[in-house]
Order: C-alpha cells, then structure tokens, then sequence
C-alpha cells in the first residue's frame, strides 16, 4: 500500500471526523470513533459489510475482500471507484460500513 492512497483515502473521509488508522498485516485498518470499518490493502479501500449491505455492495460492481487467492472473502467489499472521487459519496458509503460494523459488534457477545 502506497503513502500517497493512504493520505489520499484519509483526506476524502476527513470530513466524516474521527478517523483513526493503524498498520496491520501489511495494510491499514481505518476505524471511527472505535469502530473498525474498513481496510486499505494493496491501494484499495475495502468497507465492512454484512448481509444487510452486501447485496447493495456487489449491485454497485464492489469486489469482496480475498486476502489470498482462492480464499472465501471476507466481510469487506471494495469501495465503488467513483465515491473514492466525491467524498459526499464515500461518506454515504463509509457509513454503511460503520452501521455493518456497530451490527457485527453488537451481535458478539460479551467476553465473561
């Protein structure tokens, strides 16, 4: 993942406000307010989806999440190209990853 689509995908969603990030696994992980939504890896945004938001994910031509090769994907699916351009649309599109993850949390129980 290259500095400049990390700066790039953090300067679009900086009007959504408290973004954090952190490397993991040779990506980043962006979360707000506490809630892990979506990963960059190799300069691709990837948001959380759930079966609540996939289909509208997969209707928009967004490729799910496959860290190795033949692996069954994971609940992230690619960010559509044209909201990574209009950070109006990347924030309509990262809160449904950040209302699939509030689901995802709230669904795990407690650990005792």
């Amino acid at each position: 993942m290259s500095p400049d689509y990390l700066a790039y995908v953090l300067e679009q969603l900086e009007p959504m406000g408290g973004i954090t990030h952190r490397r993991m696994f040779g990506g980043v992980g962006l979360s707000r307010h506490g809630l892990f939504f979506a990963l960059i890896a190799e300069d691709t945004l990837f948001l959380k989806v759930d079966d609540l938001s996939r289909a509208e994910f997969a209707a928009a031509g967004c490729e799910p999440f496959r860290p190795f090769a033949g692996d069954k994907p994971m609940s992230y699916c690619a960010a559509p190209m044209e909201a990574l351009e209009d950070p109006d649309a990347l924030a309509e599109w990262a809160g449904k990853a950040i209302d699939a993850a509030a689901r995802s949390k709230a669904l795990k129980k407690p650990k005792a």
